[in-house]
């Protein structure tokens, strides 16, 4: 069954949701997460407004099931930080649809002129792995977990940055299977087009903390909230402390909203105090409904 086609069969909202994700940006982002192709779902411009609804079709449910139920802080990684400012309030549903989507064709774009690659790193400290990526000219794209940080930039840095790991304490590089080279310098045309869009977009403050990749920290103001969101797509994702701030304010429940439990991996191994539910699905939304109440 493809992407989020169990909810769209159970769930009068989520199929409102999908109808107006569809008038909203012009096309029939609904059939492409149901039926594919999977190279057309797999495109940039298309996953992540895909990645979007999806989230925010889980959510739905959820409130559904738990009307008493009040987040009190809310992230996401990358992408997922829009859907999370979504779910607090910050812009409505259409807003970050249209965000995300011209996020997604924004960086297919700068994808398609350069070429770049991203590689995970396993083990070894944080300081020898900024001295490999300078070395290897390359950024420093994501600190996902304590032991695994990923590298981003050219072909060749990353390539080069990879057969020198071992020389600098790191256990192992595994090059990642992606289009691109995203949250490095090679995504400054993204940025720089995202930042326009952002601009003229409705923000507010969120109804709760909203924790921002680029800060590690819940963002003031709704010029904040622009400016990383706009930073966050060449600057590193620090997930960890991003983590790591929300159990230094004694919260240790997590809800995981879109397809995949690599969130919950990565949590778990942040917060070793951490219950995660992770909801991708009708029978995992069911569980954690289960367990929540």
């Amino acid at each position: 069954m493809g992407m989020g086609a169990d909810f769209l069969s159970q769930s009068h909202a989520c199929r409102d949701l999908a109808t107006q994700a569809d008038e909203v940006l012009g096309f029939a982002l609904s059939k492409v997460m149901t039926e594919g192709p999977d190279e057309e779902l797999t495109r940039t411009s298309r996953c992540q407004p895909a990645l979007f609804l999806h989230g925010m079709m889980a959510l739905a449910l959820l409130r559904e099931r738990l009307p008493g139920l009040e987040p009190v802080m809310a992230a996401g990684l990358s992408l997922g930080e829009f859907t999370a400012h979504a779910a607090a309030g910050t812009f409505p549903l259409a807003t970050g649809l249209q965000l995300v989507c011209k996020r997604g064709a924004f960086m297919e774009d700068a994808c398609n002129a350069t070429v770049g690659s991203m590689a995970a790193l396993i083990g070894g400290e944080v300081e020898k792995i900024h001295e490999l990526a300078a070395s290897a000219d390359v950024d420093v794209a994501n600190f996902n977990s304590p032991g695994q940080i990923v590298l981003s930039g050219s072909m060749a840095g990353i390539d080069d940055a990879v057969a020198r790991a071992k020389d600098y304490g790191i256990r192992r590089a595994i090059k990642l299977n992606v289009a691109g080279a995203y949250h490095s310098r090679l995504m400054k045309p993204a940025q720089e087009r995202l930042a326009a869009e952002l601009a003229a977009a409705p923000i507010q403050m969120p109804g709760i903390p909203v924790i921002s990749n680029f800060a590690a920290k819940p963002v003031s103001s709704p010029e904040e909230i622009r400016e990383t969101l706009e930073k966050q797509v060449t600057g590193s994702v620090r997930w960890t402390e991003s983590i790591q701030h929300i159990a230094a304010q004694g919260h240790h429940l997590y809800l995981e909203l879109g397809p995949g439990k690599v969130l919950s991996g990565l949590v778990s191994k942040i917060d070793p105090e951490a219950t995660v539910h992770a909801i991708e699905d009708l029978a995992t939304l069911e569980a954690a409904v289960a367990a929540l109440a």
